[in-house]
């Protein structure tokens, strides 16, 4: 799975019949610190996500598994959205009581 960041929408009126339906979010993978670590992706939205959202994304023939993306035409699929993540003990990323995405300031103790 890819962590990646939710940047806004697109929208597209012609397509594929298989798309038709499916909200198409773009996406960026980032690194752990939170910053931009990969190119731009479309991806699927199984799971609701919303702008400025930290969110797992499954891509390749993983991101066809999921009960929205199964059997489209779809390369890439947002699977989870991140409430936190911790590294070596520590609180990497913890997601506001108000729903916005905040870094958890450097070298926090968990929980903190």
């Amino acid at each position: 799975m890819i962590l990646a960041q939710v940047l806004g929408t697109v929208v597209s009126t012609r397509k594929d019949r298989g798309l038709v339906g499916l909200r198409l979010m773009v996406t960026r993978e980032v690194d752990t610190q939170l910053r931009p670590a990969g190119n731009f992706v479309v991806a699927v939205d199984a799971v609701g996500a919303g702008v400025d959202e930290l969110v797992l994304l499954a891509a390749g023939s993983s991101a066809r598994l999921t009960e929205v993306s199964q059997d489209k035409p779809v390369d890439a699929v947002i699977v989870g959205i991140v409430d936190s993540i911790e590294i070596g003990g520590r609180d990497a990323y913890r997601k506001s009581a108000v729903g916005e995405a905040t870094p958890a300031a450097p070298g926090a103790p968990r929980g903190a």
